[in-house]
């Protein structure tokens, strides 16, 4: 497990995130409002690959496992249903390995 105080990203890293997230909100203005989840996935996945060098073992694998898995241009157009439901996968994989990274800084 890494220290808590390991630096994940660095600067320029954080700061493409950042433009990322910055011009997709201005972009999301214009666009279908399918695309927003879309826009967030891509920053999710940004940022999970940019961390998994530098990340606990069980963060570089949510990040190579279950966020990986999401494809990057699903639009949910059809099959909006499947769709919501791999998103609710996505989020029960995400609350497990949080339960179980910050579980274990509780009990040190």
């Amino acid at each position: 497990m890494t220290d808590a105080n390991t630096l994940v990203l660095d600067e320029d890293t954080a700061l493409e995130l950042l433009a990322y997230l910055v011009t997709a909100a201005r972009t999301q203005v214009d666009e279908a409002a399918e695309y927003g989840p879309l826009r967030l996935l891509t920053a999710a996945r940004r940022l999970g690959a940019a961390i998994a060098p530098r990340a606990s073992a069980g963060t570089a694998a949510f990040a190579a496992g279950p966020l990986d898995a999401v494809p990057e241009l699903a639009v949910p157009r059809e099959g909006r249903e499947q769709y919501v439901a791999r998103l609710d996968d996505l989020c029960r994989a995400l609350a497990a390995h949080l339960t179980a990274h910050f579980g274990d800084r509780a009990a040190q």
